[in-house]
């Protein structure tokens, strides 16, 4: 059983940069797509990343300021954020599928395991 465990979020001025974290136990992160979404209060999760062993891809908000990569050995996605906005301000999830896609439409769909997610507040 894959459990995920989100860090990293915390309270950052407009203009600046987190890295979130997504560390797994339980299994190896080899065979499974990750993804990373987030809900912003009042409003539904939305998709912002994803990466499998082939690809990555972002939402069309976050492009060009995110980058999601991962280190299989240490059982570890990361989601470095820069360039943060107010709009980013969100509870920020990691889920994983096992040999899932990684496509543009970055949706729930196939996502077996969920962390509790991590705060990101972005003030301007």
């Amino acid at each position: 059983q894959l459990q995920l465990v989100e860090s990293g979020g915390g309270l950052v001025q407009s203009g600046g940069s987190l890295r979130l974290s997504c560390a797994a136990s339980g299994s190896t992160l080899n065979n499974y797509g990750i993804r990373w979404f987030r809900q912003a209060p009042g409003k539904e999760r939305e998709g912002v990343s994803c990466i499998n062993s082939e690809t990555t891809n972002y939402a069309d908000s976050v492009k060009g300021r995110f980058t999601i990569s991962r280190d299989n050995a240490k059982r570890t996605v990361y989601l470095q954020m820069n360039s943060l906005k107010p709009e980013d301000t969100a509870v920020y999830y990691c889920a994983a599928g096992y040999r899932s896609l990684c496509l543009r439409d970055i949706s729930e769909l196939g996502m077996a395991y969920w962390g509790k997610g991590t705060l990101v507040t972005v003030s301007s």
